[in-house]
C-alpha cells in the first residue's frame, strides 16, 4: 500500500527535497495535500509536480489568486484553502498517513501539535515546535501514539545513532551536535555584517531566515534545546562542535567511551528518505560517500563568546519553562529586522540574550502560554531596538 503524505512548507527547501524523494518511489508514496506560505507561483509549481487533492496557502488573501493560477494550468480540480487554521486542518486530515512538517518558525507550532494530537506519523523539520513547547509536545506524542521522526540532519543523525540503544544506555549518553560554522566560522569580529553576507552559507542552500540562524549559531542553540526534548537527555550532556566538512552529521558518545557517528554525503535528501522509509532502508537518491576523497575530518570548539545567540539558548535551557520559547520569538523578530536592514547582525544576539535575562520563565505552561510568550518576546525586541 502507498502512504498518503501531506507536506507543510512544501515550497521551501525541505519541502521540495521531500517532493523529489517521494517522486522517486511512486509505489510507496502519494502526495495528498501541500501547504505553502504566501508565494503563489512556487505553490503552483509544487502542485504541477505533485498533483495533490488539496492545496493550502497560509496567506488567506492569496486564495483567489491561487485558484485562478491553478485553473490556468489545468489544475482547477484541486481544492484550495487559505489561512493558518487551514494549514493545521491539513495536519490532522484523516486521509493523510504521514505529515511532513517543514513550516519555518513559530508559525509551525500549531500544525505540529495538530498532527501530534491526531496520532500521525510526523516527520518534523520545524525545530521551533520542540523549542517552544517541548514538554507539551512530547506529552502529546506519548498520549496520542504519534510516531515522531526528526528530519533535521543533526537530529536525524542522533536518532540513527541511538537506534537499538537501551533506555539505560540512552540515559548515560552524551550527544555531540556538529555545526558547519556558517559563513563566519573562525571570526571574532562580526561588526558590520550585512544580510547578503549572512545568508551566503558555504555548504547549504536554505531560506534567508534559516541561513541567518546558521550564521549566528542560533540554529545550534535551538538544536540543543530540541535534542534535550527529543531524546530525553539533560542539556548538560549535549555539546556542540564545529565541523566544516559537514559529513559527520552528529554523534553519540556512550558512557563506556564508544562513539557512534552518522556520516554521509551532505544532502538533505538522505535524512528525509530515512524518515520516510523508516525502519527500512531503500536504495539512496544521492551518490555514496567517497571516503578516499575525504582525506581529513576536522573539529573545533563552538565559540559562544562571539556567537551570543548560542550562549543565550544555553541560558534559556537552564531557566527552563518558557525561556526557550522567549529566545526563539525574540530571534525570529530580530532576524526579520536584520534582513530589513533595521538592526545590525550583533543586535540579534544582544536582543535574544536580553529577553532571556528579562524574566525567570520557570514553571508549568500551557499551549496558550506558548503563543503569549512568543508574542511578548517579539514586542520586547521591538521595544528595545
Amino acid at each position: 500500500m502507498t502512504q498518503s503524505i501531506t507536506i507543510l512548507g512544501a515550497t521551501g527547501s525541505i519541502g521540495r527535497s521531500t517532493l523529489d524523494v517521494v517522486s522517486r518511489y511512486p509505489e510507496r508514496f502519494s502526495v495528498h495535500a501541500v501547504a505553502g506560505g504566501s508565494r503563489v507561483e512556487p505553490l503552483v509549481d509544487v502542485c504541477l509536480s505533485a498533483r495533490p487533492k488539496r492545496a493550502v496557502i497560509a496567506d488567506a488573501s492569496k486564495v483567489v489568486e491561487l485558484e485562478q493560477a491553478l485553473c490556468t494550468v489545468g489544475l482547477g480540480d484541486i481544492e484550495v484553502l487559505g489561512g493558518p487554521e487551514a494549514v493545521s486542518r491539513l495536519a490532522d486530515d484523516p486521509d493523510t498517513d504521514v505529515v511532513v512538517q517543514a513550516v519555518v518558525g513559530a508559525a509551525g507550532v500549531a500544525p505540529t501539535f495538530a498532527a501530534a494530537r491526531a496520532g500521525k506519523r510526523l516527520l518534523l523539520a520545524n525545530k521551533e515546535s520542540v523549542v517552544c513547547g517541548g514538554r507539551l509536545l512530547m506529552e502529546t506524542v506519548r498520549n496520542s501514539g504519534c510516531e515522531l521522526l526528526p528530519v533535521d540532519s543533526e537530529h536525524n543523525a542522533i536518532f540513527q545513532c541511538l537506534a537499538g540503544a537501551t533506555e539505560k544506555a540512552r540515559a548515560g549518553a552524551r550527544i555531540v551536535l556538529t555545526a558547519s560554522g556558517g559563513p563566519f566560522r573562525g571570526r571574532t569580529n562580526l561588526e558590520g555584517i550585512t544580510p547578503e553576507q549572512a545568508v551566503a552559507h558555504p555548504k547549504w542552500s536554505m531560506g534567508r531566515k534559516i541561513s541567518v540562524d546558521s550564521a549566528s549559531l542560533m540554529n545550534k542553540g535551538l538544536e540543543v534545546i530540541e535534542a534535550r526534548w527529543l531524546f530525553g537527555v539533560d542539556a548538560g550532556r549535549i555539546d556542540v562542535v564545529i565541523h566544516p566538512g559537514s559529513v559527520v552529521h552528529s554523534m553519540v558518545q556512550f558512557r563506556d567511551g564508544a562513539v557512534k557517528a552518522q556520516i554521509g554525503t551532505p544532502d538533505m535528501h538522505l535524512p528525509i528518505q530515512y524518515a520516510l522509509t523508516y525502519p527500512k532502508r531503500v536504495p539512496g537518491v544521492v551518490p555514496e560517500l567517497d571516503f578516499a576523497a575525504l582525506k581529513v575530518l576536522t573539529f573545533d570548539v563552538a565559540d559562544d563568546e562571539t556567537f551570543r545567540c548560542l550562549a543565550a539558548c544555553k541560558k534559556a535551557i537552564k531557566k527552563g519553562g518558557l525561556g526557550p520559547c522567549a529566545a526563539n520569538g525574540a530571534n525570529e523578530e530580530a532576524v526579520k529586522l536584520f534582513l530589513e536592514d533595521k538592526i545590525g547582525f550583533l543586535d540579534i544576539g544582544r536582543l535574544v540574550e536580553a529577553v532571556v535575562d528579562s524574566d525567570s520563565f520557570g514553571g508549568e505552561y500551557t499551549l496558550s502560554d506558548v503563543y503569549e510568550c512568543d508574542r511578548m518576546a517579539r514586542e520586547f525586541v521591538r521595544a528595545h531596538l
